[in-house]
């Protein structure tokens, strides 16, 4: 690629995002940066900590403070972003994975597949993703990550697969789709060689925004208890520690639900600009 394209591929990127866009890939970007360089740059131990350091004040030791085990705050928040970062990503590609593929089946045969389809996926948006992912989580009677994203993961199939439905119905007849029937190619080669690559901006879209969304509801699952269990750290769950909030100390919540608002802010940024465009 030669300087010019390189060039231009900035500009109409960055004319395609704006600078409040390219502001939240660039929060985005460190965060995923600090995540993968956790363990450098934590300065403490995030699993344990000093009993006589219980909510010890902001000083050059602990420079956030540290919780109601004597644990670093600042250690804590760094690898928490891994898990908070993991559990929406594991969630989009579940609801990815099954959505799409009923979504655009749906909309290519049509007729009575996709009623039944429709009123399926209709069944489980009736419920909130978090009380869905409560329900699914309290049944298994286990608790941890990996529940609380299969879950989550579940309640968000219908979301994912009717906005992909609606705009597999306006490809589904459009004169590329015909002709491409018409030259003899199969189903799924039409579906996966045509199709999902004009269908590719608007679920790269809304997935960019479900993941703010799941960010919140894992979240949501870890204040309660229903994912990521102590001593292992999360923003949820560093939010509804109620050993300190008991104590009136409320450092490690304020700092964990800011970053949490920052990252579902940077986040839903990217994918609304980004969906302004498709829309355009």
């Amino acid at each position: 690629m030669t300087f010019g394209h390189t060039n231009h591929w900035m500009v109409d990127f960055r004319q395609r995002l704006g600078w409040l866009g390219i502001l939240a890939v660039v929060v985005v970007i460190v965060i995923v940066i600090v995540s993968l360089l956790a363990p450098w740059l934590a300065p403490k131990s995030h699993l344990y900590g000093e009993l006589g350091d219980q909510f010890a004040p902001l000083s050059s030791n602990y420079l956030l403070g540290a919780d109601e085990n004597g644990r670093d705050i600042l250690s804590r928040l760094i690898f928490g972003s891994r898990t908070s970062l993991l559990g929406p990503l594991a969630v989009i590609l579940i609801a990815l994975i099954v959505g799409v593929p009923l979504a655009i089946a749906s909309a290519w045969k049509g007729g009575l597949p996709d009623v039944i389809i429709g009123r399926f996926l209709d069944l489980i948006f009736c419920f909130p993703p978090v009380l869905t992912a409560a329900l699914i989580v309290t049944l298994l009677n286990y608790r941890g990550l990996a529940p609380a994203v299969v879950a989550v993961g579940i309640a968000y199939i219908p979301w994912t697969a009717r906005i992909t439905r609606s705009a597999a119905l306006r490809e589904r007849f459009l004169p590329y789709i015909t002709a491409c029937e018409v030259q003899g190619f199969s189903v799924f080669s039409i579906c996966t060689r045509h199709m999902l690559p004009n269908l590719s901006r608007l679920i790269v879209a809304q997935s960019t925004i479900a993941f703010g969304h799941a960010l919140v509801d894992i979240a949501a699952l870890s204040f309660l208890g229903l994912a990521i269990q102590s001593p292992n750290p999360d923003w949820g769950l560093m939010v509804g520690s109620t050993g300190s909030i008991a104590r009136g100390e409320y450092g490690q919540a304020i700092f964990a639900g800011i970053l949490i608002i920052i990252t579902v802010a940077a986040f839903s940024i990217i994918g609304n600009r980004i969906s302004e465009n498709e829309s355009n």
